[in-house]
């Protein structure tokens, strides 16, 4: 995660509360963080989009919303 945190330009306490959902992170520092994992932003779209609907097949509203939220950290 320090990896990935240094390439995004963020510090890795902050970078864990984006993937925990405790921040909302800007548009901007979402396209830094999938370039410095080496995804698109289209890739990564994709996937929370699939993410959401498994969930939402399997869980209540309100726990797709919570993942909802760290899954496009």
């Amino acid at each position: 995660m320090s990896e990935t945190a240094r390439r995004a330009g963020v510090s890795p306490q902050y970078l864990s509360e984006m993937e925990r959902g405790l921040k909302e992170p800007s548009s901007e520092m979402i396209a830094a963080v999938a370039g410095a994992l080496d995804v698109t932003l289209v890739d990564l779209t994709l996937a929370v989009a699939e993410s959401l609907r498994s969930a939402q097949s399997s869980t209540s509203r309100g726990a797709t919303c919570s993942a909802a939220y760290a899954l496009a950290a």
